[in-house]
């Protein structure tokens, strides 16, 4: 943070941000507002399910088509996507320039909805945690660009979370940041009557939000209903946490799951079963608590090579598991 104070509500951040702007969130977006009463007409019967519900990632199809992922949630019976946000596929300015349709169009042809948007940041380029001012409004107008896409391709969430700020931040420092950021964030995302799920990171990739614990105190800081919480399972595991402290500490603002195995030391995100967590009697506690909600197979990077033959064996894996309890 480097001295640099953050002025969310300055002049200059509103200037800088013409993407805020109440005409243009009015006036881009009338070519997706089919598809979004399309959306909201789809919520209904997607509230009406019962039991939790399991997306597929797109990251793993970022060598192949965006088409592909679809194609495979749909053949192996996923009930969602969560759709990743980078390059080549919808990244947030992309979207803006024309690529929207092709996700809205992805959507009606195989009857998949995209329920949560993922849009790439922390490190590559967008970090709204560390630099300085200028690097913060950049991260500030790129998120508000993802936050207009998620609502226009009629996405529930908009999920998001704090990359790492530096070693020479001091505690109080970095809360600050991440408070002025959100609360920024907010103010778009009740404009456009969108949800932000925020998304504690490991150790490994993070300084700001590891915890159950950090994750309760910005909720209960930033008490706003367009905030949502959600854990990846192997935060905690990693961590030596209990995964179902985050059900009992956030209520009814535990929006939203990341499910993968994990190899116990590191941030790794591992197939469900090839890894050391108890993954098949966590998913049995988690039903056993009654959660309804989404849960993500979060295949990621080390999957790219056979993404169609993993995005299968995972959600055959998970399906079973969760029968078995």
């Amino acid at each position: 943070m480097e001295g640099t104070t953050i002025c969310g509500g300055s002049t200059e951040t509103k200037g800088m941000c013409k993407a805020s702007s109440a005409a243009e969130e009015e006036g881009v977006w009338k070519a997706g507002s089919a598809a979004e009463t399309e959306g909201v007409r789809k919520e209904t019967s997607v509230a009406e399910t019962k039991g939790m519900r399991i997306g597929i990632f797109t990251c793993g199809y970022q060598r192949g088509s965006l088409a592909q992922a679809f194609a495979d949630g749909k053949r192996f019976g996923y009930d969602y996507v969560e759709l990743w946000g980078g390059r080549p596929h919808a990244f947030p300015y992309d979207l803006k320039q024309g690529q929207l349709k092709e996700v809205l169009q992805l959507q009606d042809t195989y009857g998949l909805l995209v329920e949560v948007y993922t849009p790439e940041h922390n490190a590559y380029p967008y970090n709204y945690m560390i630099g300085g001012q200028q690097q913060w409004e950049d991260a500030m107008a790129y998120l508000e660009t993802a936050l207009e896409m998620g609502k226009a391709m009629g996405a529930q969430y908009t999920l998001i979370s704090a990359g790492h700020a530096g070693n020479t931040a001091s505690r109080s420092e970095i809360r600050k940041r991440l408070l002025t950021s959100l609360r920024r964030l907010g103010e778009k995302a009740e404009r456009l009557e969108h949800k932000i799920l925020l998304e504690p990171l490991t150790m490994f990739e993070s300084n700001v939000c590891n915890t159950a614990n950090d994750l309760a105190e910005i909720l209960s800081e930033i008490d706003r209903p367009w905030l949502m919480g959600m854990c990846d399972v192997v935060v905690p595991f990693v961590q030596q946490e209990p995964a179902m402290d985050y059900f009992q500490k956030l209520g009814s603002r535990m929006a939203h799951l990341h499910l993968v195995d994990s190899d116990g030391v590191s941030e790794a995100h591992v197939l469900p079963g090839d890894g050391v967590m108890p993954l098949q009697e966590l998913l049995g506690a988690i039903r056993d608590y009654g959660y309804q909600g989404r849960a993500t197979i979060e295949l990621v990077t080390a999957y790219l090579k056979e993404p169609s033959l993993y995005a299968k064996r995972a959600v055959d894996w998970v399906r079973a598991a969760m029968a078995r309890g």
